[in-house]
């Protein structure tokens, strides 16, 4: 009997089902004028918001830097043909690679390098500085709207201020930076953006309001970011530069020096041959042999350490220059206007399936207690 009970209710649980879901889709085709209000009410919402977000450009930069294995071994193939041992082995230690570039740009110093760089929009209209031509971008006008409490503020302490507090800005102090001026750096790092993968694979993008000017800014982030990563790498292999530079002129003005004491000496006792002339002269000849010797040790590391030098310095394969972008990026305007339109009608839908049975299940609950009070 019991099987028989299982098997008589799986069918009404199935017409059970189709019941619910046939009184859903009743109560929203009686509701469908009201949800393509809804919609078309968004609709409008989402077109007033798309349409409020100026336009934006990105130019991209794809590089990727050389790999150090090849000149490493090339340096070291030249250390041991002069005697030198293994100079490459290790140079990989120190080495800064392009996973730290988006901490590199983020860092104050690099930014300040950024903030005065000259640009002019496409048109033509604007030949400023990157930090000017910034203060002139246009926000959408919720931003504006927020922002005027703290106008007002400003404006109301504005006229309380002296004197003294309304004089022109100090230059930038790195150490002790305004509000005005942190608000600068702020800025200019917010249109750069980096992306590095793991074999070395970097993505840098500018987004501003002018296709001209994200283009030249991308280019300018490019060559001062190659720039800071060779002062880096090559700042060891340039200061043992010129320390071997400053030994060599001195143990050449030393060799010379001995060379001609002896050239002398044996040009002034040519034709006598008294033994203590030759003793003196072949003093004089071990120490010309001397400072050969530790001359020419000199020039080797001298060599070497140029050799170094250029071996440090990084080389980068641009795979994408800065070019000048066509068309505006960020996001479509379809998307926001159907999105929100969705999104009102998918809200709408559950106030009618479940929304209001819901409140008036709660209205009762509340009114029931109070009429027993009573």
């Amino acid at each position: 009997m019991v099987e028989d009970k299982n098997y008589t209710n799986a069918p009404l649980e199935e017409d059970e089902l189709e019941i619910d879901l046939m009184e859903y889709v009743r109560k929203l085709w009686n509701a469908r004028m009201l949800l393509l209000k809804v919609a078309a009410v968004a609709a409008i919402i989402g077109i007033i918001i798309g349409f409020s977000f100026p336009k934006r450009y990105t130019a991209e930069v794809v590089l990727s830097p050389e790999s150090t294995k090849n000149a490493n071994s090339r340096l070291s193939s030249m250390a041991s043909m002069l005697g030198l041992g293994n100079m490459g082995a290790g140079s990989d230690a120190n080495a800064l690679n392009f996973s730290m570039a988006s901490d590199i740009i983020a860092s104050t110093p690099f930014i300040l390098e950024l903030i005065n760089t000259p640009i002019q929009t496409l048109d033509g209209k604007m030949d400023t500085t990157l930090v000017a031509y910034l203060g002139t971008q246009s926000v959408p006008w919720w931003n504006t709207v927020m922002s005027l409490p703290s106008k007002a503020i400003g404006g109301i302490m504005s006229l309380f201020s002296s004197n003294n507090e309304q004089q022109e800005e100090k230059p930038i102090n790195p150490f002790h930076l305004t509000p005005r001026q942190r608000g600068q750096i702020n800025a200019v790092k917010g249109i750069i953006n980096v992306e590095t993968e793991k074999g070395g694979m970097t993505k840098l993008s500018v987004t501003v309001q002018d296709p001209l000017v994200a283009a030249t800014m991308a280019d300018t982030v490019l060559v001062k970011l190659q720039k800071f990563i060779t002062k880096y790498k090559t700042s060891k292999a340039e200061e043992d530069c010129k320390y071997w530079e400053q030994l060599y002129n001195q143990r050449q003005k030393e060799y010379y020096a001995a060379q001609e004491k002896y050239a002398k000496y044996s040009d002034a006792n040519k034709n006598i041959v008294l033994q203590s002339i030759r003793i003196e002269q072949e003093r004089l000849q071990n120490e010309q042999a001397l400072a050969f010797q530790i001359f020419s040790q000199v020039a080797t590391q001298l060599q070497m350490s140029k050799a170094k030098l250029q071996e440090e310095k990084p080389a980068f394969a641009i795979l994408e220059p800065a070019s000048v972008p066509l068309y505006p990026t960020g996001t479509n305007k379809k998307i926001i206007i159907l999105g929100l339109a969705f999104l009102a009608v998918a809200i709408t839908s559950a106030w009618i399936l479940f929304g209001k049975d819901l409140w008036q299940s709660l209205k009762e609950g509340i009114k029931e207690p109070t009429e027993k009070k009573e």
